[in-house]
Order: structure tokens, then sequence, then C-alpha cells
């Protein structure tokens, strides 16, 4: 339940902490004193939309902060968790909300920054606002179906059951839409795929291939300059030129002399080591010189192959990759893609045969929601009807009419519109269409009465819920409403009526004032005389002796219809 709100610097509020409590809370006071600013600050601490026009002038930001209890409220702790948010050992989850002047919005909640969609995913399952804008909501069909499935907890899982059969249902058709909506595009892309497939496997690339052929081209095209320089290099190692010794012979020479020398003087061994380790390289590479020169044909026929080998990869590098592992890459993608489009008939039956079955599910499980839905919905009509007969609406009639269509959505194939009748002899007619502002106040209470005991929302919000009612219905209206608080369920009630302040658990005053120069709302809690004193001015709009007796009476009645209820629990 809402324990606390903190609101500062919101519209006309500058400074405001309201303590409620687990029953009925009734928020009174002069109209345009800030009722409803206080139910605006609540509907954006748990997720409304908030702008900057709200900051109260003078001011650079609004802050608002609600306290909630949810110690015993499993199914919420449990979001909670999923979200991430740190939870209070006793059960306390306070809301934070700052937006400045310059649109900067912060959110916290038990300290921890949140994102508004996490702040509103909570804050639904904390309170639920019910107000006028909120009657005018239970005009639309889409209302119906959602409050016709919340009855009875048996459509949920039903309900679910059916929306995956749907979405798989709803996925075959379009693939299967896509399948067959153009066969000549297919025949085309087929075609085409098979002959560039064709295209690259004939040419049998390797990944490596592009640069060993270019390697090969450099050499061949180059093969006469290659052989006279290693020709000239061996034949002066060998031979020498123009009268001189070759290279080896000459190191030979060395090697010989030196060997002599070292006999007589070691000081020159190591130059003998060196000489003689060049003479043995310069031999092996002398060896290494030949043997490769005879490695090195000049063949331009050979020459050309390679070369229009590499042509070959060039072409298909402009169209499938930069690489030959990129053109082989594009082959993988394009066989594949081809192989699907060549099993085309086997796909296509396959595809047929699931929406087949598919549909036959949709089907079973729309039928089997059709019936639930038709059974809530007579249940419901009958008891929102006994609920309207309280209300002094004794001959109205409330139909819930559920249709089934052959048409399937997300939600199953029925159309359900509440229908209603306010007096005997009249044929019930779309809601829509001829409930006026009372009774649709009074019929959306009924409603509330009804699904209260089946939600789970803690916190319920009746924003003058009450407009253009009076007397004993008023006296009904209010029974009503107090019988939700009792039921386990925290009520905040803004209302004009001294029949339901009456039933007050807690007593909240709004004022406007002036301090300062500066209009301002000021609220305030009542004590059991100041209650005494509010009613008074609600019920007669003048305090006098006569009329504080008549709010007294009302208290008592109020006081005795609150013990007897609670007796028959």
């Amino acid at each position: 339940m809402l324990k606390s709100l903190t609101v500062n610097n919101f519209a006309l509020i500058d400074k405001a902490h309201i303590e409620f409590v687990s029953g009925l809370n009734i928020l009174t006071g002069e109209t345009g004193a800030g009722k409803s600013i206080l139910i605006d600050a609540l509907s954006i601490i748990i997720g409304g939309r908030a702008s900057a026009d709200s900051i109260r002038f003078g001011a650079d930001h609004f802050r608002i902060e609600a306290v909630f209890d949810i110690a015993n409220l499993a199914s919420i702790k449990d979001s909670i968790d999923e979200q991430g948010i740190t939870q209070e050992d006793d059960g306390t989850l306070i809301l934070t909300r700052r937006l400045t002047k310059h649109g900067k919005n912060s959110i916290h909640i038990n300290g921890c920054q949140a994102t508004l969609t996490t702040l509103r995913k909570i804050g639904e399952r904390l309170v639920d606002m019910h107000g006028q804008h909120e009657n005018q909501a239970l005009l639309r069909p889409d209302v119906h179906l959602a409050l016709t499935d919340t009855f009875v907890p048996e459509i949920s899982p039903k309900l679910e059951e059916y929306r995956q059969a749907y979405r798989k249902w709803h996925k075959t058709r379009t693939e299967l839409a896509s399948l067959t909506q153009d066969s000549r595009e297919r025949l085309q892309r087929e075609e085409m795929l098979a002959w560039q497939t064709q295209e690259i496997a004939t040419a049998t690339l390797t990944v490596g291939e592009e640069e060993k052929l270019e390697s090969q081209i450099t050499i061949l095209a180059n093969a006469e300059k290659i052989i006279n320089a290693v020709s000239r290099s061996y034949m002066l190692l060998s031979q020498g030129n123009k009268g001189f010794s070759g290279v080896v012979s000459c190191l030979a020479d060395i090697k010989h002399d030196l060997e002599m020398a070292v006999r007589y003087d070691t000081a020159i061994n190591e130059q003998l080591v060196v000489v003689t380790d060049s003479l043995y390289q310069l031999e092996e590479t002398m060896g290494a010189l030949r043997d490769y020169r005879e490695t090195i044909d000049f063949n331009p026929a050979r020459l050309a192959k390679l070369e229009e080998r590499l042509d070959i990869i060039h072409k298909l590098e402009k169209k499938y990759g930069a690489t030959v592992a990129d053109i082989l890459a594009y082959y993988e993608q394009a066989a594949a893609e081809l192989a699907a489009i060549t099993n085309y008939d086997d796909r296509l039956t396959q595809l047929e045969q699931a929406e087949v079955n598919l549909a036959r599910e949709v089907e079973q499980l729309a039928a089997v929601l059709t019936n639930l839905r038709q059974t809530a919905g007579q249940e419901m009509a009958g008891q929102i009807s006994a609920h309207l007969a309280d209300l002094g609406m004794p001959k109205a009639k409330f139909l819930v009419d559920v249709k089934q269509t052959q048409h399937y959505t997300a939600t199953g194939a029925n159309d359900i519109v509440f229908l209603f009748s306010a007096n005997l002899g009249e044929e019930p007619k779309l809601l829509q269409k001829i409930a006026s502002g009372g009774e649709l106040s009074r019929i959306a209470l009924a409603i509330k009465t009804v699904c209260s005991q089946r939600e789970e929302t803690p916190t319920m919000v009746f924003d003058e819920i009450d407009a253009g009612i009076g007397g004993q219905t008023a006296q009904k209206i209010a029974e009503k409403i107090a019988r939700i608080a009792a039921a386990d369920t925290q009520v905040l009630c803004i209302t004009h009526l001294p029949q339901i302040a009456a039933m007050a658990d807690c007593h909240i005053y709004i004022e406007k004032i002036i301090a300062e120069e500066r209009t301002m709302t000021r609220v305030t809690t009542l004590t059991p005389d100041e209650e005494l004193t509010e009613l008074a001015r609600m019920a007669s709009g003048e305090i006098t002796q006569l009329s504080r007796d008549n709010a007294a009476q009302m208290l008592e009645m109020a006081k005795q219809k609150k013990v007897n209820w609670k007796n028959k629990a």
C-alpha cells in the first residue's frame, strides 16, 4: 500500500507530506484547491507523463517521493527482482522522481537509478488510477475485452497458450506468402545462382593460389635476366674473368698459403678459419647457383597459361569478392540459397501443412477462449447489474456481449462490447451510445467493485468518480467505495460528497492559501473534530450547530456500518 507521498515545488504545492492509512483515504477541499494536483503527482511518481510546466514558479525543479509497503505483495516483489532493484528487508519501496526546468528527468527506486519504462512497469502494479478519464475508457471495446479476460482466472493461461499458437501461425503464413508471392522472380534467381555457383566451382580456386601465380609469372617473365645474372655469378666464382682466376680458385690458393704460414706462427690461425669457412660457403653457393640455373626454363607457353589462370581469378574477384577467400565465401552462401530454392516444392509443402495444423490449433484455442469469455461475461454482467441496483438503478440491465468472429487476432476471435439499459422495457444498447455521465460513474464503480476482488493492485484511486451524483445514490456509492477499501484494498478518493467523506478512515483536507504574496496549496490530515467541521461544510456550506449535528450523525452511521460489515465478515 501507499504509506506516504512527499511533493516539493509541484504546481501550487511548495512542500507537502501526506501519510496514508490502509483503508479509505478521503481527500476533500474547495474546487480549485489542488486536490487533483496531488493525484497528478501520484500519477507522475508511478510513471505518468511529466512536464517542466508543472514546476512551481520560481523553482528550478520539482521532486516527488512515494513510499510503499510491499512486504505482503509477493508478485510485486518478484517484478522488482526481475528489474535488478535492491529490496529493503522490511518491504519498503521508495520511488523518487525529479524533473528540472531544463527537462532533465531523474528516477530512483530504492536508491537505484531507473528508467521511466521500469518505473511504469512497477507503478502499474502498485496503483490503479480511476477517474473521469478512466470512465471514458470504459466506452472502448478493447477495455471491455481486457476486463472480461481478467474476471476469470482460467482465461489468462489459455490466452497465453492461444497467443503462442497464433504467433507461430502468423509467422508460418508470412513465410508461406513470401515463398509463393513471385514464382517468376524465384526462377530468375535460381538461374542466376546456378550460373554463378557453376562459374566459381569450375574455376576450382584455392586460398593462396593467387599469390603463388603472381610469383611464378614474375619469375617466368624475367627468366632471361635471371639466367644471365646467375650464370655470370657462377662463372666469376668458378672460372674468373678477363685473365683473373675465379673467386673460389683464389680462395683455395689463399687457404693453401695460410695453412703453410700457420705451421710457423699460429697468430694468423683465426684468419685461416675465416678463409676456410668462406671457401666452403662459396663452393656451396656455386653449386646452388648451378642447380638453380638448370631449373630456370624460359617457357612462353607456360607463362601464357599462368597469366590466363590469373586473369580468370581477377575476373571472378570483380564479380564476387576482393580475394579468393571472399569468392569462396560467396560461393557457400549462394550454394545454400540455391539449395533452398531448389527445395522450394518440399519447403512449400511443409509450410502448407504446418499452416493447416496451426490454423486448426488456433481455431480450437480461440473456441476455448470464446466459451470462457461467454461464461465470464454472463457472471460479470449479473454481478454488475446487482451492484447497479444497489446504486439506485434497480431497473438497469447490463450485458457483456461476446461474439465469435471469423477473424483471428492476437487476442482471439471475439468482439466484446458492454450493453446497457437504464430503464425497464428498453433494449440494451452500446454503452457508449446511451450512458449519461452520472450513469457512467455508477457503472464504473460497479465494475470496479466487482473486479477489485480479482485484481492484485494494492492501491486504488478514485478521482471524483461521484460527479453528477447525489441523494440516496451518493450514499450507495459511499458504501461501495468503503467496501472496496475494507476488502484488503487501499483506496484514495477525491470527493465532494459528504456521504462518501463520512466513510473515511483517514480524512485529508486540501486548501488554497496565500502566504508571502504567493498562492500555494496546503495539505492537512484532519483530527476527528476537524473532520466533523469539514463534513458540516460539505453538507450545508455553512458551519452551524445543526450542520455539525448532521455531520456527527453521518459519522456515527458510517462507523456503525463498518462495524456491521466487520462482524459479518
